[in-house]
């Protein structure tokens, strides 16, 4: 089950989210936190789904089909998050990754003060992993991040916050590679790959925790699921159908070969 943001570009969001778990060969639901009007040179309005009927689509829905895994994404105020925190614990899923969606591409911001505070006081230490962005990570932790080590600090700083495994994602850092590291309490990974030069990157963290979501969801440990997950989202970048005249969204069917005959 996706919690999450309506993206109308069908870059990020719930769009991306279901065809992420979709092209990886599982079965996504959703309940939709907010409406964003938003193309690929940013976001032109947010309307925010009341947080009952946001209540009713995670507890409803659970009741038919429970699912196994559940990504949140975009909570845009404190009492969408306490509904979401309370629908959860009434659900009783062990596996819940989220993502901290605070700022979007295009630099509008998507979260306010308050929802941070409660984010990082009462969320994060009931989710088993959180994966944010080096931005969301400074919001979150209050510090600077310009290195793998001070990523590395960040990811502990936020350990000790409550939360049982960070993956903070290092594409924002200047350097020709990319370091995305995991967190555990004991144990710290380094996923290492180059830096892929291109504006179309729309969704890449939206995608990157359902791909984790869906391979989590299938058995496999967490260490696998970032790794191949991150694997998946460069593939998709690499893939990127170039639409849009901002940052164009990621390919996230290139997973799916298309038979010849449909071709």
């Amino acid at each position: 089950m996706i919690i999450a943001g309506s993206d109308s570009s069908g870059g990020a969001g719930i769009q991306a989210d279901i065809k992420t778990v979709s092209s990886l060969g599982s079965y996504a639901m959703t309940a939709i936190t907010a409406i964003t009007s938003q193309n690929t040179n940013g976001v032109h309005s947010i309307f925010n789904v009341s947080p009952a009927e946001i209540s009713k689509q995670i507890e409803f829905t659970s009741k038919d089909i429970k699912p196994d895994v559940v990504k949140v994404g975009m909570l845009s105020n404190t009492n969408v998050i306490k509904t979401v925190i309370k629908s959860l614990s009434k659900i009783k899923v062990k596996k819940i990754i989220l993502d901290p969606v605070m700022v979007a591409k295009g630099g509008t911001r998507l979260i306010d003060k308050k929802s941070v505070k409660i984010l990082r006081e009462k969320f994060i230490k009931k989710v088993t992993l959180i994966t944010p962005n080096i931005p969301e990570a400074e919001i979150l932790t209050n510090q600077k991040i310009t290195s793998k080590e001070d990523m590395i600090n960040a990811g502990k700083k936020l350990l000790k916050f409550g939360a049982k495994n960070v993956l903070i994602k290092g594409g924002h850092l200047k350097s020709k590679v990319v370091y995305d590291i995991l967190l555990e309490k004991n144990k710290i990974y380094i996923f290492k790959n180059e830096k892929i030069k291109s504006k179309y990157t729309h969704g890449t963290g939206c995608t990157l925790s359902s791909a984790i979501a869906t391979y989590y969801s299938c058995g496999k440990s967490l260490k696998r699921s970032c790794e191949i997950g991150i694997k998946y989202v460069n593939q998709a970048i690499n893939n990127a159908p170039k639409f849009g005249k901002g940052h164009g969204p990621i390919n996230h069917l290139n997973s799916i070969e298309i038979k010849k005959k449909f071709r």
